[in-house]
């Protein structure tokens, strides 16, 4: 039983290397989309310059996308 489940592991991998291939070779990436986009990136960055507190936006988020260095 122990070689049948190495195996079926080994196989697993095999067709998740092979599928990320194929998908590279297709210029696509993994993972969600973003949910934010160029303008919610500029209104965030707006909002950090003026210390007005966001409801759409978790604080987190706004300081992924927009770094201490680039609103400095």
């Amino acid at each position: 039983m122990t070689t049948l489940a190495e195996m079926e592991r080994e196989l697993i991998g095999e067709r998740t290397r092979t599928g990320l291939d194929v998908a590279r070779q297709l210029d696509r990436k993994g993972g969600h989309k973003p949910k934010m986009n160029d303008s919610k990136i500029e209104s965030a960055k707006k909002l950090l310059a003026s210390d007005v507190p966001s409801k759409d936006v978790s604080v987190p988020t706004l300081y992924y996308w927009v770094p201490a260095s680039a609103n400095a």
